[in-house]
């Protein structure tokens, strides 16, 4: 991040840190952005608001104690589903006058009220120049959002909210399906970002081959590489450097055209290490949303194997003590992106079983290729793919 960062900041599209992939984004950028403020000699002081989906999952692990260090205030997005009489009204008014941007500055009036706040506190303007003839920053958390259909139509509008109120905005460490950018809808609104950072090659190509103008992007690996690692106390049962770490998704398995391939795949994996091999197998969950909790997945697979005496569940933890754990692994098979990022980034040998552009650019630039290194989930019809790439990997990692 090459911006200049002395002036306000709002971070937003946070989901919220029950997925630790986004608690990692967040973690790490707001880390970033105080390294780079004093680098800068900027001030540090000046407000970071991450708008967040929910501030009780972020108190819950690490970001409520990066708001307590004094690096970000924790705003919660007002949910106009949780509210009758705003949705009633704002449906109302948006039927009426095609307001479509009416459900977004509901969204995130809070947001906007403690950030003006802040910025009073610091004798601010809240819009337009700020500090130095510099316009406040908004950034989306952008990671994968953009993967999602039916996200688009919301990014969109709430990047429109942002620039409409004198911010420069920023999408920050991206992956976006290269087909995707035939939409003139989700094209135009990337056109009309200040700067755009990928976070892989195909990404940043793609956004190149769209037409975006070069000097609006920069190639960046994603923040959550240089995620901090908790020490931590491992048990009994965790041989260091000798235990398999898997995480296994219910998005995942979700995507699959051949029903059952994946957690078929999983189970001759997990057999294959107990029957091949003298490791351990740790089963470490990267989301626990209800909506899509890892812990579901990864326990029927447990179950499989609980009599072996050799696999264990790694209980939910915030994403610094997650990759603690991950780091001390021999080897790694990961489904949720961020884990499999925990994993590169402590130099684990990494399998990942992936469904979109991010983890097959994310590997390409560290390997010159995602073969073997990447298996795509919607292509899986051999139950022995897991196993197959495994053994490749490691006779690479000999």
């Amino acid at each position: 991040m090459a911006l200049d960062l002395n002036r306000p900041i709002i971070l937003y599209m946070h989901a919220g840190s029950g997925n630790h992939g986004c608690e990692a984004i967040v973690d790490s950028t707001l880390r970033l952005i105080e390294r780079i403020r004093k680098e800068q000699g900027a001030d540090t002081s000046l407000p970071v608001i991450v708008a967040t989906n929910s501030v009780d999952e972020d108190r819950k692990y690490i970001l409520g104690d990066l708001e307590k260090q004094g690096l970000c205030t924790l705003v919660e997005e007002n949910h106009i589903d949780r509210d009758f009489i705003a949705h009633v009204f704002y449906y109302g008014w948006r039927l009426i006058t095609r307001d479509r941007e009416s459900f977004l500055r509901y969204r995130f009036r809070e947001v906007m009220k403690v950030y003006e706040e802040k910025c009073r506190e610091k004798s601010l303007h809240s819009y337009g120049a700020v500090s130095g003839g510099l316009k406040p920053l908004a950034v989306s958390i952008g990671g994968d959002n953009y993967c999602y259909p039916e996200m688009i139509p919301d990014l969109i509008l709430a990047h429109r909210v942002f620039r409409k109120r004198g911010f420069e905005t920023v999408l920050w460490g991206c992956s976006i399906e290269p087909d995707s950018m035939r939409d003139p809808d989700l094209l135009g609104d990337l056109i009309a970002y200040d700067h755009i950072y990928a976070r892989e090659s195909i990404t940043y190509n793609a956004l190149l081959n769209a037409g975006i103008s070069s000097d609006k992007l920069t190639l960046r690996q994603d923040p959550a590489f240089e995620l901090n690692r908790a020490e931590i106390d491992l048990p009994e049962w965790f041989k260091r450097g000798n235990t398999i770490g898997i995480n296994l998704s219910p998005m995942v398995q979700e995507r699959e055209s051949k029903k059952g391939i994946v957690r078929e795949n999983y189970q001759n994996f997990v057999k294959f290490i107990l029957e091949k091999t003298d490791q351990n197998v740790a089963l470490i969950p990267h989301v626990v949303w209800s909506s899509s909790d890892d812990r579901s997945a990864l326990k029927k697979l447990y179950d499989d194997f609980k009599d072996s005496g050799r696999v264990f569940l790694v209980e939910d933890a915030p994403a610094e003590v997650l990759k603690g754990y991950i780091a001390a692994c021999s080897f790694f098979v990961g489904a949720r992106t961020h884990s499999t990022i925990a994993a590169y980034s402590s130099g684990v040998p990494t399998l990942v079983m992936g469904y979109s552009v991010k983890s097959r650019g994310i590997a390409t630039d560290l390997f010159g290729s995602y073969e073997n290194y990447v298996i795509p989930v919607q292509e899986i019809e051999d139950p022995f793919a897991l196993v197959r790439s495994y053994e490749w990997i490691r006779s690479k990692n000999k």
